[in-house]
């Protein structure tokens, strides 16, 4: 069997290029950063590098507790 070569495109992280941090107030875009069942999306999915995947976390987390985003959504 012969292997299918599988190019992938790698994402560029919005944040280092945007020269912007994730902050707890933009809930809009922290959204983006949530699955639809509003657990917080791994960095592979998201395409977001490390150092902003450890602050999107710590900011969605933030969120939940002033009540901006939701701890788990109603289905």
């Amino acid at each position: 069997m012969a292997r299918e070569i599988v190019s992938r495109t790698k994402k560029v992280c919005l944040f280092c290029k945007e020269k912007k941090v994730p902050t707890y107030t933009d809930s809009v875009a922290l959204k983006r950063y949530l699955s639809d069942r509003g657990r917080i999306v791994p960095k592979l999915r998201s395409g977001v590098c490390s150092k902003h995947q450890r602050g999107v976390s710590r900011e969605i987390k933030r969120a939940r507790h002033l009540a901006l985003l939701p701890f788990v959504v109603k289905i």
